[in-house]
């Protein structure tokens, strides 16, 4: 063991940030979502530093076709409040799926996301897709298998 080892805090200008390409289709919700948390946190690399935003960018398509287990296309609920009193409104997770599928995967990253003062410049780099096309094929993503 090294005697003088320091430990090593990374610096903002010393952050590489990657493209990566997530397909929704390929797992559950749940386990897509914590693979995409952990490249925008970039907790994964070795250079990662909790108070610096080192993560990556995440490039998610086919989010109207995401797996969800059980009865929750029916059962789970997402809640919005339009400000005024009474104005909450809520809709199934089929409701959303068709109107607005971008919104299932944004939603479920954002409960992984530690609520800290980095957490929208992170949720800034998330880029959802309904479908197969994206328009970051000029960034070439290198697609991440999610298990």
């Amino acid at each position: 063991m090294a005697v003088n080892a320091k430990t090593y805090s990374q610096k903002p200008s010393e952050v590489t940030r990657r493209w990566i390409l997530i397909d929704a289709s390929s797992a559950p919700l749940g386990r897509v979502s914590t693979v995409i948390a952990k490249y925008l946190i970039g907790k994964y690399k070795p250079t990662y530093t909790a108070h610096i935003d080192g993560g990556d960018y995440v490039v998610v398509i086919n989010a109207a076709q995401a797996v969800v287990t059980g009865a929750k296309e029916t059962d789970k609920k997402y809640y919005r409040h339009s400000g005024f009193p009474g104005g909450i409104s809520d809709e199934s997770l089929s409701e959303v799926r068709t109107k607005y599928p971008e919104r299932i995967i944004e939603a479920a990253v954002k409960g992984m996301i530690p609520r800290n003062k980095l957490a929208a410049e992170r949720l800034k780099r998330l880029r959802v897709f309904p479908g197969e096309a994206h328009t970051h094929t000029a960034q070439t993503p290198e697609k991440v298998e999610v298990k």
